[in-house]
């Protein structure tokens, strides 16, 4: 087989793959403002924090405006060493729902987030029937977790997570950060549906519901504790023990202010992307293949064609349609952010230097956050 014909073939079956996936999404669902009410008391939202002072304005200001169906608030600290503590407690002195919890320090084996929502789980009332976790760069609407049970409820599941909308910090940020969104696009397709196979697990913690005994009866936190990526490890543990995971946008219910720069997303995102935990033993490379050839190759692939003058190629012909396909993703992918700026329009040119930031985030084996070594993924992660 020529070079040229077995090149075009390779591309198309991965491509064809990928669009497949990603036409799973016209049956979408997403969370709506809810209707009705939720049993008061009924939601436990857990916030872990380390060294949030500067962030977690909004994220409280979002939380005190929810309804009674919030019974309790806990913040749990993992041992900031800035006034994030001092800061929840003026901002919420006037609402009985609020606890801070000491959960410093952190014990050997665990990285910090998971101990943190383990602590607050331990620690939720026993009479809510839901435990909401939340980042404190989540700005939350008041309605949001009375839509995330209702959802749950008339979906008939357990356990589910939103795709926030993000809020970004300028133009740079606007071409780093979607070229990085769109790989998960490129490896599990769109929000909107539950997962009932390991492989197609999608879950961001950022933002996440799930029974209070759900979570109990399977060790939740404590099975992902060494997990960099512990709300998709936590996912996929569940949906490998029969149960059923959403993931869903939820409009203006949900936006996050996730990082301050595109210095900050480039550090920091390729760590928590869902490349490494105890179901993925070879580290995600197949899902790194196709976000090689299938996003990032065929824009350049196909410009470099063209300039060579070999347009009648069957390479150039699929890459040209892989490309436009490209350019479909960007579009449907804009609802994810609020008022991006037209370098987002930019962000395909950021596709192969993100891609190659990826296989150095898979190949790299020591991650901090915020001054912190991450545990690895061993037997828990």
């Amino acid at each position: 087989m020529p070079l040229d014909d077995l090149c075009a073939l390779v591309l198309a079956a991965l491509g064809v793959g990928v669009i497949l996936r990603m036409a799973r999404g016209m049956r979408a669902t997403t969370i709506v403002p809810a209707t009705g009410t939720q049993p008061a008391g009924s939601v436990s939202v857990i916030v872990p924090v380390l060294d949030e002072a500067a962030r977690i304005g909004p994220c409280l200001s979002g939380l005190l405006a929810a309804g009674g169906e919030v019974g309790e608030i806990l913040i749990v600290d993992g041992g900031s060493r800035d006034d994030t503590v001092a800061t929840v407690r003026r901002l919420t002195a006037a609402d009985a729902r609020v606890r801070v919890i000491d959960a410093a320090p952190v014990p050997a084996g665990w990285n910090g987030k998971a101990w943190g929502l383990d602590v607050g789980l331990r620690a939720a009332n026993p009479a809510a029937r839901w435990i909401a976790t939340i980042d404190a760069d989540v700005r939350p609407a008041g309605g949001l977790f009375a839509a995330m049970a209702a959802h749950a409820q008339t979906r008939g599941i357990e356990a589910l997570s939103v795709a926030t909308r993000q809020l970004l910090a300028g133009p740079l940020q606007a071409i780093v950060h979607p070229a990085m969104l769109a790989t998960l696009i490129y490896r599990f397709g769109l929000p909107g549906r539950e997962a009932t196979t390991v492989g197609d697990v999608q879950a961001n913690g950022q933002c996440f519901l799930a029974a209070r005994t759900l979570l109990l009866a399977h060790g939740a936190f404590d099975c992902v504790r060494a997990s960099r990526c512990e709300d998709v490890t936590l996912a996929r543990s569940l949906v490998a023990a029969g149960v059923p995971v959403g993931f869903y946008e939820a409009g203006d219910l949900a936006r996050v202010f996730m990082h301050a720069d595109w210095r900050e997303t480039w550090r920091n995102w390729p760590r928590s992307l869902t490349l490494r935990d105890r179901f993925a033993r070879f580290g995600g490379w197949a899902g790194l293949l196709e976000v090689a050839l299938v996003q990032a190759l065929p824009l350049p692939l196909a410009a470099g064609l063209a300039l060579a003058h070999q347009t009648a190629s069957a390479t150039f012909a699929v890459a040209a349609a892989l490309a436009f396909v490209r350019i479909g993703v960007l579009a449907g992918a804009a609802r994810a952010y609020v008022h991006p700026p037209w370098t987002y329009w930019l962000s395909p040119l950021a596709d192969v230097p993100v891609t190659l930031a990826l296989i150095a985030a898979l190949l790299r084996r020591r991650h901090t956050w915020r001054g912190r070594e991450l545990v690895l993924a061993g037997t828990h992660g």
